[in-house]
């Protein structure tokens, strides 16, 4: 029981927290499964309508909240959703999921009877899971090291020995006089993680573990503490993690 509970405070701490704004320009990137706090106008609110826009007319989606109370009556957003809350002008969801992804618009009533609006893109993306990179070395003497990782939306950049190289493919070919570390980063608009692998076709040479876990709002970093030595540099499995 104590190794469970232990395991959930764990999970918990390694919720990621991403805050996006009504009216902003840009669209709104949240991680799925992580928290996500989206902030009204202001905090002056006595009754708003949040609209999920998708046909653009009176059928769309949408909730209703008064004096920051969720109306079930009034909300076919969110009900059946506990992790979903209303305070101090913010909506707060705990695990955000696929559908969160939409268009928004906002409406508000403020207590001095002034009414507003504002619109938000939210873009629901998965984070990035391991990151794994194999190394082949040819007969010929070549070396190819490829790459892969799950999440969406992911981008590829190479290091050589700490110098960036200018391809952005999973893989990688490289001539057989080429020494040293080659390290692979993955990262998309919630994510990012890295791992990398000396460029030792005998299979002798080891490489500390490192790992971490990154967001493009707030981070944690987490390292191993079993003293393992192997062959690569290891990142966080972001997928892993969930709030709760």
């Amino acid at each position: 029981m104590m190794l469970i509970f232990g395991l959930m405070l764990l999970q918990t701490a390694a919720c990621v927290e991403f805050t996006c704004r009504f009216g902003q320009p840009d669209p709104c990137y949240a991680a799925l499964g992580h928290k996500l706090n989206l902030q009204m106008l202001d905090d002056r609110i006595y009754k708003l309508k949040i609209i999920k826009r998708i046909n653009n007319n009176q059928d769309d989606s949408f909730c209703k909240v008064k004096n920051d109370t969720k109306s079930k009556a009034e909300c076919d957003l969110y009900n059946n959703r506990p992790e979903v809350t209303f305070i101090n002008g913010t909506l707060i969801i705990n695990r955000v999921i696929r559908a969160d992804s939409g268009n928004y618009t906002l409406h508000i009533d403020h207590s001095d009877g002034t009414v507003t609006s504002a619109d938000l893109q939210v873009k629901v993306e998965a984070p990035i899971g391991s990151v794994e990179v194999s190394l082949t070395c040819s007969s010929s003497g070549g070396k190819s090291v490829s790459c892969s990782s799950d999440g969406d939306s992911l981008v590829y950049s190479w290091t050589l020995n700490g110098d960036p190289l200018t391809d952005t493919n999973t893989n990688i070919h490289l001539n057989e006089t080429t020494e040293g570390v080659v390290i692979c980063s993955v990262k998309n608009h919630v994510s990012d993680g890295h791992k990398g692998i000396s460029l030792d076709c005998s299979g002798t040479t080891t490489v500390a573990v490192t790992s971490h876990l990154t967001s493009t709002l707030t981070s944690s970093t987490q390292t191993p503490g079993d003293g393992t030595s192997l062959k690569e540099h290891a990142t966080g499995n972001m997928m892993d993690w969930f709030c709760f």
